[in-house]
């Protein structure tokens, strides 16, 4: 009777386990696929991307397969980037190499085993070097060393015999008059290469070293990542220095990389091409075949073969008249293209050093491709933004000898040296009262801030074609990219609150028109204020000067914006809802950038970041809010991109220690007994975003914990959040705890919801899955701004906590879209639009200012800033998701036009 029992009870419980079951069990996920720009990638080539899914949806036993619209199975790789918290995947990365007809593709979910694993890459490791086999391509990387790859072989036939890392260091600043600065020459010394991934479709190879000299002497390290595809003939580099000299004394003077190309054909069949602007190239053989009289054989005009880049006879195939043409047109030995800024580029060309370079061309903005090698191989790179982060260089030298070199400078040597110092001489800066600088003795340094390029390397077995290179340059600029539809991650749901776009009202149309336009405002202010260069390319710039009609780059915290106020997440919330090519690029230029340039990697700042400022390291407030790794987690998981993963994992690992040596509030607070201070916002809420994504990228409850137990100690205090005076606890990094400071202290700070604290939160909640945290938050969003009354009887307290304005309308939007209480849908949308002496309000309507007292015509908007900017948006995009359907229609701001 009892095993009869025991039977009915378990038919039971499997009866009432069926419908979870069928969670798994279900017909399988399918993912329509779209290329960003909605065109295929103009030649085959090799594509990584990132793709959401469900919770519960996809476990790690299900696998997954591509397939064209004909329903042909593609190569596919994949690989988890991020877990839900029951363990199922959340965000998965996948390769494949596509074909320029792949215009509509499909990924479906699929049992494991039935995905085809056909290794198509082969990778073959000895004690010196990896051997990587793409299928039509063979690179030989060695494991330490001078070259970062020893040769690039297509069919046996060696294209590249090795390239190197190259940069040249000024000792001290240029002189006007007198003896110049010695410069020294420092090649790139990997201590170790590391295999990331291994197939069967994609390989990734991270190289890390320091430059030496020839004396032995070490300075700036440098992470390289190696990228192959199967069935390639390609490699990507993505290339990171991390400054680590002296700013007063250590000028960089060139940057860049250096290959080496076998000419094995006589000097009339090598060739040399530049890409210019738009689909323009210089493109000139090493001897051009002309001069009084061009090249004839057998009727055929040779010259024109020549230039098309075809085999010409050898020079003993010819007659003894044509031998000595060949003798005496001239052949030129070293070519240069210099993008010198952002508005002109010149090449110049020399027959040898003991000769004069002679102007051969000019234009405006190169592609930043250049082609060195003969008829029957060679080697095309491309800097990837290359004119946009000038002073940038290309050139071919020794194209007359037995091996060329191609020299691809990311800070081009024919530039001025890379001047770190200060701006200023003053040693506290110009002051908070007097520019908003807050700058202090020691501070405004640039020792541990890094930049990353990109480089596209492509090996030939002739001379390409004009198209050829044209579609390697439109790659290796705008790297294909595919993903799913705004409408599919939105319904997963990632990133926490966003809306897609609505213009299904007057009043919905007219903030989308807003939406638009502000970002249509800013794409042109890149342009027309030329924020462009090396180190500052990508930034936006912080605040603007009415009178003069420019922005503030010169004033103190006013200038480069370095990510205040998030218009990194307004940038990629824009791009999840619209999947618009052009705001993902600037969103990736900004987030390549403020991770890299605005973030300490090293050195006595890592894992802080350097407030607005001149100089993006300029500031003194180094602070852990700007090196957060939600500012970094879109372009991670759209990507896959494994460098901008290196600076998240950074971040959980470097900033909490980092706040313990650092009081981020040492200028206004004592002491206390406890190790430091920490905000509740923005400090507090940037390690919980970091430990949020550290969480869910490995799966690792310590993370959770370390959440957890802030959470636990706020849900102890009288005041939730609220509960320290300028909202600044203390705070102990070892044990993760927070501390009230006095007793009676109660109190806010706005940085707490301007810096990425609601974003994070949105998120967080469903994921942390805690009473205690929903309750924290559900109060700070239901009090931050009330009204007096209401604090007093939230908390018996009549003070005020926070602002009413539109920077804050998204807390009472999703307190009511939690709670359904209208009174927050009204309080939210009337604060958003109403004008708000704080938070400004701005209509994104430009004028044209076109008089002498500017270089040119300009766009400008009354009034802006972009503070302002990008909490007004995340502030539309975020309420039309929480409380879209209570939008005041009758409200005058969507009638203004009428």
């Amino acid at each position: 009777m009892k095993s009869f029992s025991n039977l009915l009870a378990a038919s039971i419980f499997f009866i009432l386990l069926l419908p979870s079951i069928k969670v798994f069990a279900q017909e399988p996920t399918s993912v329509d696929l779209n290329w960003l720009g909605k065109e295929p990638p103009g030649i085959r080539t090799g594509v990584s991307w990132g793709i959401p899914f469900e919770r519960g949806k996809v476990t790690q036993e299900n696998a997954f397969s591509l397939n064209d619209k004909q329903g042909k199975e593609l190569p596919l790789q994949s690989w988890k980037l991020a877990y839900w918290p029951d363990g199922s995947l959340k965000w998965v990365g996948f390769a494949s190499v596509l074909h320029t007809n792949n215009e509509s593709l499909s990924l479906k979910v699929v049992k494991k085993g039935k995905q085809a694993r056909k290794n198509m890459l082969k990778l073959t490791e000895n004690e010196y070097s990896i051997k990587v086999n793409t299928g039509l391509a063979e690179f030989v990387i060695p494991r330490e060393g001078d070259k970062i790859i020893n040769s690039i072989s297509i069919k046996d036939k060696v294209v590249s015999s090795g390239g190197s890392l190259i940069c040249l260091k000024q000792e001290g600043p240029e002189v006007e008059v007198g003896t110049p600065p010695e410069i020294k020459k420092y090649i790139g010394n990997t201590s170790s290469v590391t295999i990331e991934q291994n197939g069967p479709v994609r390989a990734v190879l991270k190289l890390e070293g320091e430059h030496r000299s020839e004396n032995g002497e070490s300075w700036l390290p440098f992470i390289v990542r190696l990228y192959f595809y199967a069935g390639m003939k390609s490699v990507k580099m993505v290339h990171t220095i991390v400054y680590d000299g002296d700013q007063y004394k250590d000028f960089i003077r060139g940057l860049g990389v250096n290959f080496e190309i076998p000419m094995d054909e006589e000097v009339h069949n090598r060739h040399v091409r530049f890409s210019g602007e738009n689909n323009g190239f210089w493109d000139e053989p090493v001897q051009p075949a002309n001069g009084r009289i061009k090249l004839y054989k057998d009727s055929v005009n040779l010259y024109e073969k020549q230039l098309k880049g075809e085999r010409l006879p050898n020079k003993n195939e010819f007659s003894e008249k044509k031998q000595f043409l060949l003798d005496h047109w001239a052949s030129w030995n070293d070519f240069k293209l210099v993008q010198n800024n952002a508005e002109g580029f010149v090449i110049k060309k020399r027959t040898n050093d003991k000769s004069s370079w002679i102007d051969a061309g000019a234009g405006g903005r190169s592609r930043g491709l250049v082609f060195a090698g003969d008829v029957s191989g060679g080697l095309a790179i491309t800097i990837k933004n290359f004119w946009e982060s000038y002073p940038s260089a290309l050139e071919v030298r020794n194209a007359k000898s037995d091996k060329a070199e191609i020299r691809a400078w990311l800070w081009s040597p024919e530039g001025p040296a890379m001047d770190l110092r200060p701006y200023d001489t003053l040693a506290w800066g110009h002051s908070l009262e007097a520019s908003y600088e807050d700058a202090q003795p020691g501070h405004s340094t640039p020792e541990g801030i890094a930049r990353t390029s990109e480089l596209l390397l492509f090996a030939t077995s002739n001379v390409p074609s004009l198209d050829t290179l044209n579609a390697i340059a439109e790659i290796g600029n705008n790297p294909p990219l595919l993903g799913a539809s705004p409408e599919y991650i939105h319904e997963i749901p990632v990133f926490g609150a966003w809306s897609l776009p609505d213009r299904s009202t007057n009043g919905k149309r007219w903030l989308e028109d807003q939406l638009q336009k502000s970002f249509e405002f800013y794409q042109a202010q890149v342009e027309q204020r030329n924020w462009y260069g090396f180190w500052d390319y990508g930034d936006v710039m912080h605040g603007y000067d009415a009178d003069r009609h420019e922005w503030k780059y010169d004033m103190g915290g006013y200038a480069w914006d370095n990510t205040e106020l998030m218009p990194n997440m307004w940038l990629w919330y824009q791009y999840l809802r619209t999947g618009k090519e052009d705001v993902f690029r600037m969103a990736e230029a900004l987030t390549r950038h403020t991770g890299e340039v605005d973030v300490y990697h090293a050195g006595p700042f890592k894992g802080f970041g350097s407030r607005h400022n001149v100089l993006h390291w300029g500031g003194g407030a180094k602070e852990v809010r700007i090196a957060q790794a939600a500012l970094q987690r879109f372009y991670y998981y759209l990507t896959t991109d494994e460098r901008t993963g290196d600076l998240m994992r950074a971040s959980a690992e470097a900033s909490n220690s980092a706040i313990g040596k650092l009081d981020p509030v040492r200028l206004i607070m004592k002491k206390s007994k406890y190790p430091t201070h920490a905000r509740v916002g923005p400090d507090w809420l940037a390690l919980v975003g970091n430990w949020m994504t550290e969480w869910e990228r490995t799966g690792d409850d310590r993370y959770k914990a370390k959440i957890l137990t802030g959470v636990n100690n706020l849900a102890e205090m009288p005041y939730g959040m609220f509960s320290a005076k300028d909202a600044a606890f203390g705070y102990d990094p070892e044990t993760n705890e927070l501390y009230r400071l006095g007793e009676d202290d109660i109190g806010y700070l706005h940085l707490s919801v301007l810096m990425g604290g609601p974003e994070v939160s949105f998120e967080l909640i469903p994921l942390l899955a805690s009473n205690k945290w929903e309750k924290l938050w559900m109060q700070f969003c239901k009090i931050y701004g009330a009204p007096v009354e209401e604090i007093n009887e939230e908390f018996g307290r009549e003070v005020k906590l926070g602002d009413a304005g539109p920077w804050y309308s998204r807390l009472a939007a999703y307190y009511y879209s939690k709670t359904g209480d209208e009174k927050y849908a009204k309080r939210a949308w009337e604060t958003f639009l109403d004008d708000n002496p704080w938070g400004g309000y701005t209509t994104f309507d430009t004028t044209t200012f076109n008089e002498p007292e500017s270089l040119g015509p300009i766009d400008e908007v009354p009034g802006v800033s972009t503070n302002n900017t990008a909490q007004w948006s995340l502030n539309a995009i975020e309420l039309l998701e929480l409380a879209g359907y209570k939008i005041p229609e009758d409200h005058p701001r969507f009638n203004h036009d009428k």
